[in-house]
């Protein structure tokens, strides 16, 4: 004998399982700074070097059912920076590199987030740095850890898309790709 389901009883059970997966979003609209990470690495002299800064704020509005509609921003102050010595740190703010007394900080504005499954996004936006705006495509992944969200992103600028070193440093002493890497933390709402 087959089973028999009625119609009301699929619906019943369609409901359900839609209330389910919707009981599974989970929405991100706050940055812990403290707890997140802004990390850079270079080649110099055939040597790879590691940076930080230190001082900067995230915006989130992220819904994991609505990823499309997610807006993220990043104001980064570039004086915060570290790159491992006081005379490398010096030497970045200066005019040729960050000029961080004429622009004192780089921006991130998210246009569009693109759920490519897994837990990972495409979050393209704009980056501006030196008062230079550049679209960029930012891979990310999301990782869930109890009430916690952590956005994992890399990415590769080219200075020269910035004009940072020009001059004398232009050439490849200094090499022209930048590696940026994030932690953005995010507590559940």
């Amino acid at each position: 004998m087959k089973p028999r389901f009625s119609c009301s009883a699929l619906w019943v059970a369609a409901l359900a399982f839609g209330a389910f997966s919707c009981a599974n979003a989970v929405e991100y609209t706050q940055v812990n700074t403290t707890a997140s990470t802004l990390s850079f690495t270079y080649n110099q002299f055939s040597s790879r070097v590691y940076g930080t800064f230190s001082r900067f704020e995230g915006t989130l509005d992220f819904d994991t059912a609505n990823p499309s509609a997610a807006h993220a921003g990043l104001i980064i102050e570039l004086d915060s920076i570290d790159a491992g010595s006081s005379d490398a740190n010096e030497e970045l703010k200066k005019p040729a590199w960050f000029d961080t007394a004429n622009s004192p900080v780089a921006t991130f504005a998210s246009t569009a987030v693109k759920a490519l499954g897994d837990s990972r996004y495409l979050i393209t936006g704009t980056l501006t740095i030196r008062g230079i705006t550049q679209v960029v495509d930012v891979p990310v992944l999301l990782k869930a850890d109890r009430s916690i969200g952590i956005f994992d992103g890399q990415l590769t600028l080219r200075r020269s898309d910035f004009k940072i070193g020009e001059g004398e440093f232009a050439d490849t002493v200094v090499s022209n790709d930048i590696n940026i890497r994030f932690r953005m933390v995010a507590p559940q709402q």
